[in-house]
């Protein structure tokens, strides 16, 4: 077996896809060589310069455009600009040789056969014995690419189909050939669920391959179902969004963002290809998407397509939608369905799919329509384009952003009843579902000892999905693992010592229950475990505290309970950060006020690749109470004593507070203070509980010792708040901040600072919180904070007032 290590790999093609792609290998710390054509001839400003074609920097033009534009784009694909540092740009004519340094060639140029071909050919002439070459290639077979290419190159060739954008969208699907060595397709499962964070998802080589395959078929269905219903661009997306757990821009804002010259080619390739699909005639185009084609209504790249954003007669900006009968654009109309109304009140998702389909009005029956065609249709997809039901759920997770694949909301809905509704519609699931169910299995999936199993078609059992094993997932485990619970979080055995506290209130809002829950999971932990981990599967880690409770309490003036609350809150914090037991965070997604603070007092934080963290209480008129700003200060000092220069430590932590930083990624996170040397970023969120277990495993068995609160954190008393005021004034007139934000500033300085103290100071850390808590009760009773919170509450944007 061949010990392949990755160090080095070069990407060919600078495109939207090459050089992401790049970005993504320079995330992890993987050097990159990315390459792409020569100019035909210097541009204007070229010559000017005196520049020709035989210049680096003319030679090299597409290529270090293309990357730069990636750099510069948002959202990023790099964790941190300064990682594009491991990518070195070349071109094919002078930098081919250098392909024999690399571990891993992958082509990502035009999909053009032809060009793919000649592109192999160059390759083979330089890559070294064993070198691993892929192609990104959506859907060109890859026995035609790999034709005259050496026995070697055969068996290191694989398809390795990223999806855009490679750093959010986690779907890498790998496609082998018949000659691809079997130990290679492996090893590219295991490192692309390991090092680049993907679910790799194993497919054949058909037409699509999987996402894409059944991604497409649901598009389109969905298109000719909304004609057929008489359904409106706007009602569609109402239908195909969050409600049924699809990203918020659901069918046609979708295709507006991605292309709808894209959605046509692709559909188009389908419908020539696939002469033996049954639903073949979905894949053919509408006269609607014929007619945008015509115009080039292809979405936000021109401007128009399902959606076009204009000005109105007031000058503000209205996006319109279209008339799919008329193809003319008019405002958007408040949808409303009576299906809808009925899911107000259930939050999981596995609930509402059973409520959606038994509908009696235009809603209902849409989703009965649309969820027949696509359980048909991925039914009969086995053994076509996967054997294993498990990897197409995995496959539209991951590639289209679903949270339940279609064998799962089949589950939610019921199989039998699936199987009724289709029948209704005159349609039919394939053969073996009615095999499995006659033989006693009633479910596509289902959980034994921990483990999600799937059912397996041709043994007609149910086999663990692989891989999984090592994976900690705690939906896997609240049935029979479930220690303690109240209505806001349930503390979950996940064996070996460890407990993990999980949250469930509304975004995962840190209300009283949630409180409850982490102080008793400490005490419980310190009883009978040797480590707590504060992990969860939701959508985001948790967006901080409840406003709406808080709004409340300050309209009533109920200042006492506010009091309450936040010294609650604050002893909270000090509880997981000096337990007797190591308290493990890990968080993940948007990680925001009361999340970070959480984190903060952690003694060792296991972050998801992707987390927003940030303190951004000032954006609603408040400072963080609840130990953020003492933490912040605390780490100050102690910088102090790192030889950092004083007063530059006192601006960058003001400034990360003061002007509500949130990180871009895990990584950026180090770089605001907030995660320290120690902590982990996983990549793959699957893995994120599995690793902070093992975390608070290697904490424990180290000795850990309960810590003792801090008496000698120095603040800069007078000297610091000049700096701070001047600061902020010079801030106020230059128009950057309005005098409100000053005078929160000036608040939140007066913190730091230590108060009005005459000189640099030792102080204890309750010293610090209790000036948090009388600042965040002053600042409740301001009607301009008010203001914020109201604001923010109508419509998640902050106020400055």
């Amino acid at each position: 077996m061949q010990n392949r290590k990755i160090k080095k790999i070069a990407v060919l093609g600078s495109g939207v896809m090459g050089s992401r792609i790049a970005c993504h290998f320079a995330n992890i710390g993987v050097e990159v060589l990315l390459l792409d054509i020569v100019p035909k001839e210097p541009n204007q400003q070229e010559t000017a310069k005196g520049l020709t074609l035989e210049s680096k920097a003319v030679r090299n033009r597409i290529v270090n455009d293309a990357l730069n534009a990636a750099i510069n784009s948002n959202p990023s694909p790099l964790y941190k600009k300064s990682f594009s540092t491991k990518i070195t740009t070349g071109n094919f004519d002078d930098n081919l040789p250098d392909l024999a340094q690399v571990d891993w060639v992958i082509e990502v140029v035009v999909e053009n056969l032809a060009i793919k071909k000649s592109v192999f050919e160059n390759v083979e002439k330089y890559r070294k014995a064993g070198t691993i070459v892929s192609s990104n290639t959506s859907g060109i077979p890859i026995s035609l690419m790999a034709e005259g290419r050496s026995d070697d190159f055969k068996r290191n060739f694989v398809i390795t189909h990223f999806f855009n954008p490679p750093r959010y969208l986690k779907l890498l699907e790998i496609v082998p050939s018949s000659y691809t060595d079997p130990e290679l397709v492996s090893f590219l499962m295991h490192y692309g669920d390991l090092f680049l964070g993907k679910e790799t998802v194993l497919c054949k080589d058909t037409p699509a391959f999987i996402a894409n395959r059944v991604g497409i078929f649901g598009i389109m269905d969905t298109l000719y179902t909304a004609l057929e219903l008489d359904l409106s661009v706007e009602e569609v997306d109402k239908l195909t969004g969050p409600i049924i757990g699809h990203p918020k821009s659901a069918t046609f804002r979708t295709g507006d963002v991605v292309g709808l010259d894209t959605l046509i080619k692709v559909a188009q390739n389908l419908y020539q290809s696939l002469e033996k699909d049954e639903n073949r005639e979905i894949f053919k185009l509408p006269d609607i998407l014929i007619k945008m084609d015509d115009k080039k209504m292809y979405g936000d790249k021109t401007g128009s397509g399902f959606y076009k954003k204009t000005k109105n007669e007031n000058g503000e900006t209205e996006i319109l939608s279209l008339d799919l009968k008329t193809l003319a654009y008019k405002s958007q109309t408040k949808t409303k369905f009576s299906t809808l109304e009925s899911t107000k009140t259930i939050d999981n998702l596995k609930d509402r799919f059973k409520v959606l389909v038994s509908g009696t009005d235009k809603a209902g029956e849409f989703y009965k329509k649309t969820f027949s065609a696509l359980f048909q249709y991925v039914s009969n997809r086995i053994p076509e384009i996967s054997d294993e039901l498990y990897r197409i759920d995995a496959a539209m997770c991951a590639g289209f952003g679903w949270e339940m694949g279609p064998f799962e909301i089949w589950d939610a809905i019921g199989v039998k009843k699936g199987i009724d509704i289709m029948t209704s519609l005159g349609k039919k699931p394939a053969e073996w579902v009615e095999v499995m169910l006659n033989s006693g299995h009633t479910k596509f999936y289902k959980v034994e000892n921990g483990n999600k199993k799937y059912y397996d078609i041709p043994s007609q059992s149910f086999k663990t999905i692989p891989g999984t094993e090592q994976f900690i997932l705690l939906d896997n485990l609240r049935e029979n693992k479930v220690v303690w619970k109240n209505a806001g979080a349930s503390l979950i055995d996940i064996g070996d010592g460890i407990v993990n506290l999980e949250f469930h209130s509304k975004m995962n809002t840190l209300g009283g229950e949630v409180v409850e829950g982490i102080n008793k999971s400490i005490s419980l932990a310190e009883q009978n475990f040797r480590g707590l981990v504060i992990a969860n599967e939701g959508t985001n880690f948790s967006v901080g505290a409840n406003l709406a409770i808080l709004l409340m309490y300050a309209i009533e003036q109920e200042y006492d309970e506010i009091d309450f609350m936040i010294k609650t809150f604050q002893n909270t914090m000090m509880r997981a950060r000096y337990s007797s037991i190591p308290v493990v965070v890990a968080p993940h997604n948007m990680t925001f006020g009361g999340g970070c603070e959480l984190t903060l007092h952690a003694d060792r934080v296991v972050a998801a690749a992707e987390t927003y963290i940030g303190l951004v209480e000032f954006g609603v008129g408040l400072i963080p109470a609840g130990g953020g700003t003492k933490e912040f200060t605390l780490r100050m000092s102690d910088s102090f004593e790192e030889g950092d220069i004083q007063m530059n430590s006192l601006r960058n932590a003001f400034l990360t507070i003061g002007m509500a930083k949130v990180s871009t990624s895990a990584q950026e996170a180090f770089d605001l203070g907030i995660f320290r040397k120690g902590d982990v970023v996983v990549l793959n969120k699957n893995r994120q509980i599995t690793e902070a277990k093992a975390q608070a495993i290697a904490l424990a068995e180290e000795g850990y010792t309960q810590p003792k609160m801090r008496k000698d954190i120095k603040v800069l008393g007078k000297s610091g708040l000049g700096m701070v005021y001047a600061g902020a004034n010079t801030m106020y007139s230059g128009g950057y901040i309005s005098q409100y934000d000053k005078y929160i500033s000036e608040k939140l300085g007066y913190i730091m600072c230590g108060g009005d103290l005459s000189s640099p100071t030792l102080v204890s850390e309750q010293y610090l919180l209790d000036l948090e808590r009388e600042t965040f009760l002053h600042l409740t009773g301001q009607k301009k904070t008010m203001e914020r919170i109201q604001h923010m509450l109508n419509t998640g944007k902050p106020l400055r007032n």
